[in-house]
């Protein structure tokens, strides 16, 4: 085991969850979902805390477990979340009924991102989370600055792809759109970007003000 592969797996290991997000990893896992690891819904919550977020959209429910991570750090957060697949988002708001959260605060809507997102209000959101349809993930996060109010932030979960992105020799479409997304954003003009290898790789952009 490498020093560097040893205090990522610490860093993966040291967070808890508490019994309904574990409750919801499980219903995800059983549904076939791989959901984020606890260590980025950990950093999501701390984001989510950091900007205060009152408006927040999430790409790709699942089955509750980044949500719910989310609105740990945002407590009063407003969250709008999409899904395609109606069972799982009917497994998030179980989730989220059994988490206590009000179900004014949350509001789910069936369907493919790159349908509804185009009718999606500018600058509407202080956080995006995007993790949903891997090879459309350039089109989700360009929709998603566009959402994000100036100095809100849009999150894109497993940026690393598996760890494929880092391999010079991963060709397929997935990783490729991945690569991309990277290339274009890191260091750009008009945000503040930042990849982390937490999980499977977060990528954090922020908009100018």
């Amino acid at each position: 085991m490498t020093d560097a592969y040893a205090a990522w797996k610490y860093a993966e290991d040291a967070v808890t969850e508490r019994q309904e997000i574990a409750r919801a990893r499980r219903n995800s896992l059983e549904a076939g979902i791989e959901p984020v690891s606890a260590a980025t819904g950990a950093q999501l919550a701390q984001l989510a805390a950091a900007i205060d977020a009152r408006q927040i959209l999430e790409i790709g429910t699942g089955c509750g477990v980044a949500a719910l991570w989310l609105l740990t750090g945002a407590p009063e957060a407003q969250l709008t979340t999409i899904d395609m697949e109606p069972e799982y988002q009917q497994l998030a708001k179980e989730a989220f009924t059994a988490a206590g959260v009000p179900s004014t605060r949350t509001r789910t809507i069936v369907g493919r991102a790159a349908e509804l997102l185009p009718r999606m209000n500018d600058a509407s959101y202080d956080l995006v989370l995007v993790d949903a349809e891997p090879r459309a993930v350039r089109e989700h996060v360009a929709h998603a600055l566009r959402v994000a109010r100036p100095g809100g932030t849009v999150a894109v979960a497993r940026a690393l792809w598996h760890g494929r992105v880092a391999d010079p020799t991963a060709r397929d479409e997935t990783t490729i759109e991945f690569r991309a997304l990277l290339d274009e954003t890191l260091g750009a003009v008009g945000v503040t970007s930042a990849l982390s290898p937490i999980g499977d790789g977060l990528l954090l952009i922020t908009r100018g003000r």
